[in-house]
Formats: structure tokens, sequence, C-alpha cells
């Protein structure tokens, strides 16, 4: 059974990753078995500090160990996940991790910054460290279904996704909730992607990319009306229109991120997690002149 720590209690994820991952508190269908939440600290958010006391109310109840310190779990658990909903702090915390040798994930938005992105991988790399990061709606049940229909459907040649999209200084752009968006964009197209073009107003934001290969994909982001996740899928035999269920997301998940930490194995490109962040980098800077096709810079 793999222990694992929680660093930073700002996000209801870890809670639903706890309830999940210990079999408290959700039916048995989104129960993921192999890993145990055992630690966790609650430190400190820039973000939604005012969410911070009462996750960490729930999580004492569920039994979890708690230290003031991130480094206070080292010795006491086998892999972390870094659990900051700004991006800007995970580069500092998960360095001590990695440096101890830890497979570390990283929640959503891995970085926010390239420069910071490929530091973390890095880092990673020269310690032989499994480092992953993703949006739970990667793995959401409709994408993959796509991805595995891949005989009957054909490749994806080009792609639409949508979601909310909320902004938050600290997490500029598309980096604060318009990530799932991206992330199911990039989930369904793979890397390669070139530039962007994109418009921004008060209630949404939409980025159309120009792949390597020619093909296109947009991302919705949604501020103003009605919310949802969901795609279109321009296959080569078949369009897919899905909204997606988010119902299971953290489940689907969560057996990636276990996978990896039995395995260390790593089970996305970290090219592609880079080439998201410069993705998002490159819409704003295209929304701030007007438009104009902006290329990704250090993807």
């Amino acid at each position: 059974m793999i222990r694992i720590g929680l660093v930073d209690f700002d996000t209801s994820h870890v809670v639903a990753f706890t309830q999940r991952l210990n079999h408290v508190d959700v039916p048995e269908d989104q129960w993921v078995d192999g890993a145990r939440v055992v630690m966790g600290c609650p430190g400190r958010s820039d973000i939604s500090p005012e969410r911070i006391p009462d996750h960490l109310e729930q999580l004492k109840k569920y039994g979890v160990e708690i230290v003031d310190q991130p480094e206070d779990m080292m010795g006491k658990i086998d892999a972390v996940c870094i659990e900051s909903q700004g991006g800007t702090p995970h580069l500092p915390r998960a360095k001590p991790f990695i440096e101890a040798g830890l497979p570390v994930f990283v929640d959503k938005p891995f970085t926010c910054s390239v420069a910071d992105a490929k530091a973390l991988f890095a880092l990673a790399a020269r310690h032989n460290v499994p480092l992953f990061s993703s949006s739970s709606l990667r793995y959401a049940l409709e994408v993959q279904e796509v991805k595995a229909q891949e005989a009957e459907l054909g490749k994806v040649i080009g792609a639409d996704a949508y979601s909310p999209a909320s902004l938050h200084p600290l997490n500029p752009g598309l980096f604060h909730y318009g990530i799932h968006g991206v992330e199911t964009l990039f989930a369904l197209m793979g890397k390669g992607c070139q530039a962007v073009h994109c418009v921004d107003t008060e209630g949404t934001t939409v980025v159309t990319g120009l792949w390597k290969d020619g093909r296109l994909g947009t991302v919705r982001g949604t501020r103003r009306g009605a919310h949802s996740y969901g795609f279109t899928a321009f296959c080569e035999k078949r369009v897919v229109v899905k909204p997606i269920n988010a119902a299971y997301i953290y489940r689907e998940l969560l057996k990636v991120i276990v996978r990896m930490f039995e395995t260390k194995q790593v089970p996305l490109d970290p090219q592609e997690t880079i080439e998201i962040i410069a993705f998002i980098e490159a819409a704003m800077a295209s929304a701030n002149n007007h438009g104009a096709r902006t290329a990704l810079q250090g993807a």
C-alpha cells in the first residue's frame, strides 16, 4: 500500500482524493485501491486561504495525520501530491520531495510559466524521479473513449473543447480554471501546437491553436451564462460530440496517479505538459495583442 502525503489544503481536491483513496464518504464505485492518504500539511494560500480550515477538519476526521511543515512527512510517506491552487508555489513545494527521491503528482496548473515547468522536469530528471501533472478532465471517460476507439473513429483531425474559465490574478489567463478545457483539447489532439490566436472578453476566452501538421483545435473558456465541460472531436470517420460527466473524473485521475506511484512510470510525456503551459502563455500574449497569431515559446 502506497502511503501518500498531501501538501496545501486550499483546494477541494484534498478532500475528494482522500475520500476515494481511503474509501470514506463516497460510494464503492468511486474507490481507488493501492494507496492511502496518511499525512498532510495544510500549508498556506494566497488564493483561497478561507478554505483551508474546513478541509483540515475533514481530513482530521478521516484519520489523516497533520504536520506543520511539508518536510515533516519525509521518511513517513512513499509519494506526495502537491495540491496548492496556485501554480507559482509548485516549484518550491515539489523541490524537496523530488530531491528526496519521492514520486510527485502536481495538481493543475502545473506551473504558471514555461520556465518553472522546465525547471521542475529538469530537477526530476536529475534525480530520476517520476513527476506528473494533469487536470482530471484529461481522464474523463468520454475523452478516454475517443482514444480507445481510434480504430473505429479514425484519428482526431481537429477538436473543440470547452470548460468554465474563472479568473484569478495569481493564476492568470486560462491557468486558473480554463486549463480544464486546455487539457481536454490536448488529450484529444496530442502535442504539436505551434501557434495560437486568442480573443478575450469579459465573459469568454476563445483560443484557436494551429498544430504543426495543419490541424486546428479550439478552447472556449466561459465566465458568463451556463457552464459545463465537453468537446467535439472531428475524427477521420466520424464527428463525436460529447458533454463530459464529471462524476468519475477524480476516480479516473487517481487510478493513473496511483499507477505511477507503484510503477515509477510517468503516464504523460513531460513535453506535452510543458506545451500546455506554453499554449496558455501564448494565448495571453495573443489576447493582449488584439488576437494576433502568437507562437508558442519554449515548448
